[in-house]
Formats: C-alpha cells, structure tokens, sequence
C-alpha cells in the first residue's frame, strides 16, 4: 500500500494557529499523516503540486441555516465551493426539533424562509432522531447541532405568548439537556423569532445552565440590534453571568445607527474581563432573514396559522400598521427602523413567486399600494413563506467591527431562489478581499478566525488545523485569485481560486467545479459533563 492517499507539495501551508510556511501534507485514511517542509517519498497514490497555492484547515461557519438543505441536495455546493467543511447548524433559536407530531407542519411552514422545506414528511420528534435522518442524506460539510430555544418552547408550551410555569421550564430543560446528549455543542437564543421573543431574562437564564452544566456556548440573536442593542447584549452578558456559561453573539451588528458600534465593542471587551465572550459577523451591510419579522411581537402569538389570521383581519391589521408606524418600546420594529426602501425579497412563496427579486418599493408600486400594505399583503397571501434581505449598515461599520480580535466568521447563509450573496462569498471576501488583498486584518488572523479559533471554540478537537493526526478537512486556494465574485445583483456565483476542497481526506469541490457528497456528517458525540458545572 501506499504511504499516502494524498501527497500535497509545497503549498504555502497555513496551520491555523501559528505563521504560514512552505511545506508538503501528506493524508492517510481521511487523516493528516505527516506535515513538513519536505516529505521525501513519492510514495502516493496521487501527488498534488501546489507551488503557488494556500492549503489551509476546512473552513468553519459559526451560523448556517443548513438544517434542512442536505435533505435536497447533500452536495452543499455553495459552501463547500468556498471552503466551509464544518458548519454550525440550528441557530437562531430555530431548528426541525425537538418536535410535537400535531405542530411539525407549523414549524416547517415558520422556518420555511430560513431553512427550506425539507423532506415531504419529517419523520422525526427528538433531535437524536432527526440527527440520525440528517445523517443518512450524507451531506458534504459535518453538521454541528445547537439546541434550539424556541424549538424546545413550542415543544412543551406551543406558541403561546405566556412565561413558562415551574414544570414547563423543567421540562424544557429536560428537552435541552436532550440535546446536548445527541451531540449539540452550543444552545442557541433567538429573540426576534417566535415563540422565542416571549421568553423573559429568567428563562433564559435556566436554559443557560443547561448549557453551562457542559461547557457549550449560549449563541444569541439578541431581542434588538438598532437602537436597543446596548440593552439586548448587556440581557445575554447577565444572562451568562448568571448562568455560567460561555457567551458568543450572533452576527454581531448595530441596525441603523454607526455611533452605537464603538460602544457596543467596549461593552463586550470589558464583559470579556469576567466571562468567556466571542461574536461572529458576515462581512456585509445588509442582512437576510424572515420577513414576518416586520410584525410586533404580540402579533407572532399561537404560530402561522394565527398570524396569517390577525393579517386578513382588518381591525387587527390596522393595530400592526399602527405598531409598525409608532413603534413598541424595547421592540426593534425593522420596518420602521430601515424603511421600506432597505428591502429586496430573496424569495417569496406562491403564489406570489414573481415577487422574487423585486423591491418592496418596486412591488408597491406595481400594486399602486402603500409599501406597508404591500408588505403586509406580500405576508398573508404566502403564509408568511417570504425571505428578504435589508441594508442596515455601511461598508465602513462592517469593517470596523470586522477589526475586533474576537470576531469569529458565520456566513448566515440562507438558500433562497435569489440569495444573500454571503451565501457563496463569505469566506472569499473574508480572507480573499478584507486579508489578502485590503490588510484590514493579517491573512494569519484570517485563517485563525475561519479554523483553528472557531473549532476551539465548539470543542472540536479533531479539526481546525493543519497537524498531524487531525482529520484531512483542507482547502488549497490560489491567493492571487481567491476573492469574493457573488453580489447582491448575481449572488449565485462561487469564488474564484479554489483547486480542491477535501472532508475526511474526501474530495468535495475540484478546480473544475466538480462536487461530491459523502463524509461530512454529523457531530453527535456527546459534551461530557463538567465537574462542579450549573444545573
């Protein structure tokens, strides 16, 4: 037999966790069995020269709406063909389980703008279960699973706009520590969402310890990121005080108003001084979520089916323009933070398909409508089933949170007909444009941030650098080509620059565009329990 599957020669390798050099990787058996300046064997079965290129660790993206899109197709293209190999799934809050058999369809048409339909029929209930089906489609990237909040709420209360009684609360921790047996390695919040906008700090709190009990980051979207930001992220830093368990922001940003950014990174710095506190970000000034996100929250009460209602009942539609236009205290209120001009519709549902694309502006006019009435109708004739995407910030706010050492990198990619373009380009405009090519940061930080520091920080020992021993998740990229090529107007474009992608030694995406599913799966081991831990 041959001492290595692969043979990789004189790449520029950076480690992930230390300065880059020029060396050769050999892999063995999905692992990387030796790294060094020179390996002097020919002994391969096949030989890669990389003079030129960069081998780095697989990527690592902190926050993907990946739960449901293996089901379709397990390929996993528009990551895998930027480098992502390891993606942390269910975030927001929002996950396919746990689940309650007579509320699946409910869930599924909610999440739909998120995550996808999925499978015809979701044979699942516990998070083990749907583990164990996600597994079976063998998707490209490794899927590591968050306990979902809102999940294990609908679970045990339904959609209820109401704080959980002591019993409820035990067995939504019941639920979570589920999870983190199934494998999960972060619990995460959605304070937006429902039915996880209803929670109050002292929920919160209890699910933290469950979290806490093995180490596992809480990952929050918090309840505002514009003018109430400040408030939202200071909740969660009491919240892991209280609670003990580590903090990680998701898709850390200020909505609306640059002069919040600085102190909102001084908030965290000086949190960092007592507890265990990361953030990532997409590098973009414009997002992509649910629209129903525009509703107050006292409207999102009892799921889809009762908020299509209060939509198409005139009394109740005209309490939400009123909301909408006046706002709600503590609420972030989209719409009327951004404008009506600030939306673009990533995807919208039949029959309102050719939607897609426009303008809520553009459909406005088109319907000689007010633009709220439109967003409105936009909302009741799908079932809510719309995705949008809303500029929020400038170029220069992106980067200046971008330049903070505690930054991490979650792509927030969502599989719409008409994408984010931080779906394809995350990691090119990261490394590629913001690294390599600007120095807004040093590519050695840049490596750091999508590897070797993302993986520590999910306690997955087994990836996140180039060492021998560790699984053979790589990258070989060409850095005079690797940059970001999707935009807001064609999103649908992978980077430039990358030669081959490979999971467990497994080539997924090759120079020629060439993509295969196979030996990512799904993280399921367990966190063990730490000594002395809350709960």
């Amino acid at each position: 037999m041959a001492r290595f599957d692969l043979l990789i020669r004189g790449a520029t390798v950076m480690p992930g966790d230390a300065p880059g050099f020029r060396g050769d990787v050999g892999v063995t058996g999905g692992r990387i069995a030796d790294v060094a300046p020179r390996i002097s064997t020919t002994d391969a079965g096949a030989i890669f020269d990389a003079s030129g290129l960069m081998l780095c660790p697989g990527f690592i993206d902190m926050h993907a709406h990946s739960a449901l899109e293996p089901f379709r197709d397990p390929r996993m293209i528009p990551k895998i063909a930027q480098g992502f190999t390891t993606e942390v799934i269910n975030p927001d809050g929002l996950a396919p389980a746990p689940l309650s058999a007579d509320r699946w369809r409910a869930r599924r048409d909610y999440m739909l703008p998120l995550e996808g339909a999925g499978p015809k029929d979701w044979g699942w209930s516990t998070i083990a279960e749907y583990l164990e089906a996600l597994e079976k489609v063998r998707p490209a990237t490794t899927l590591v699973p968050s306990v979902a909040h809102s999940a294990v709420r609908e679970r045990v209360m339904g959609g209820e706009a109401r704080a959980p009684d002591r019993h409820e609360l035990g067995l939504m921790g019941d639920e979570a520590r589920k999870g983190f047996e199934a494998g999960a390695r972060m619990l995460s919040f959605g304070l937006i969402y429902a039915p996880g906008l209803f929670a109050g700090t002292e929920e919160l709190v209890a699910l933290a310890a469950e979290a806490a009990r093995v180490g596992a980051p809480v990952a929050v979207h918090v309840r505002n990121e514009a003018a109430g930001v400040l408030e939202s992220v200071t909740e969660m830093i009491d919240v892991c005080r209280r609670s003990d368990a580590p903090l990680h922001v998701s898709h850390l940003k200020a909505i609306g108003d640059a002069n919040l950014i600085r102190p909102l990174l001084a908030l965290l710095d000086a949190a960092h001084a007592d507890i265990d506190v990361t953030f990532d970000q997409y590098p973009y000034g414009a997002g992509s979520t649910i629209f129903g996100t525009i509703l107050p929250p006292w409207s999102l009460d009892g799921g889809a089916e009762a908020i299509v209602a209060r939509l198409n009942d005139p009394s109740q539609r005209r309490t939400i323009v009123r909301d909408i236009g006046r706002g709600i205290p503590g609420w972030e209120n989209p719409y009327g933070t951004e404008g009506p001009e600030a939306f673009t519709i990533a995807e919208a549902g039949p029959p309102r398909g050719d939607d897609t694309g426009k303008t809520l502006q553009q459909i406005a006019v088109e319907r000689g409508v007010d633009p709220l009435v439109a967003a409105l109708d936009l909302l009741a004739e799908t079932n809510l089933a719309v995705a949008a995407i809303d500029t929020y910030a400038t170029e220069e706010s992106v980067r200046t949170i971008f330049r903070h050492p505690l930054a991490l990198v979650g792509s927030d990619g969502i599989f719409s007909a008409r994408p984010h373009p931080r779906l394809y380009g995350t990691t090119a405009r990261v490394l590629g444009r913001y690294a390599i090519r600007e120095r807004i940061i040093s590519v050695e930080e840049a490596v750091a941030r999508l590897t070797a520091r993302a993986a520590d920080r999910l306690m997955l020992s087994d990836r996140g650098r180039v060492r021998r021993g560790l699984r053979a998740d790589l990258i070989l990229l060409d850095p005079r080509k690797f940059v970001d090529t999707a935009t807001y107007d064609d999103p649908i474009r992978v980077p430039n620059g990358v030669h081959l992608v490979l999971v467990a030694g497994h080539p997924v995406w090759t120079i020629d565009g060439k993509a295969a599913s196979g030996t990512g799966g799904v993280v399921r081991e367990p966190l063990p329990v730490r000594v002395g831990g809350s709960g």
